[in-house]
């Protein structure tokens, strides 16, 4: 397999960044829910926010690069069985995701940075605390980030949903690409 993607597959690199995505999102999803009924007493009352944080940073710095991977090395071309509407549909499902991820993000930025401290990503850098001060920030971007998580799992539901009906009802070759296999 080639880390570039060809006209017939998508390459090592954008899977790997795909499904690596596809893994933080969901887990930093559940990691979320269950540090907010973490209690002052427990052991990753400090420790699950720290985590999530730095790896929400990590997701960030992933998604850009997955979008300049987009230009660098294109997807494969839509698949010729596709109707008009199932293409624009799934153009504005992964724009959709893309900016559903970047707008949760940022507001995760703006809760994490409300205090004035910048974000420590595992000891190895800290991203500083830009935008602060606003009155109710943290709570305000708290709601957002709420809201804007359950919609990001709800759209990622539904990608997953089309992409197994692609693969078992229209039995095309649209799941296979991503998983490494060339289409025919």
């Amino acid at each position: 397999m080639h880390w570039r993607n060809s006209a017939r597959r998508y390459g090592l690199f954008s899977i790997l960044l795909h499904w690596g995505s596809a893994l933080a999102v969901f887990g930093l999803f559940g990691l979320g829910l269950w540090m907010v009924g973490l209690d002052y007493y427990s052991s990753w009352y400090r420790r699950a926010p720290d985590l999530h944080k730095s790896i929400g940073i990590l997701l960030l710095l992933a998604t850009l690069l997955r979008l300049l991977w987009r230009f660098a090395s294109p997807p494969p071309p839509a698949l010729s069985s596709y109707s008009a509407l199932t293409r624009k549909g799934a153009a504005l499902m992964h724009g959709l995701l893309y900016l559903g991820l970047f707008a949760l993000m940022f507001s995760g930025y703006l809760i994490s940075t409300a205090d004035g401290r910048g974000i420590e990503v595992f000891g190895w850098f800290t991203v500083p605390a830009t935008l602060s001060g606003i009155d109710g920030q943290e709570d305000i971007a708290g709601v957002v980030h709420l809201w804007l998580a359950w919609g990001l799992i709800g759209m990622a539901a539904l990608h997953a949903l089309a992409a197994l009906k692609h693969h078992f009802i229209d039995r095309d070759a649209t799941l296979s690409q991503m998983l490494g296999r060339e289409r025919d």
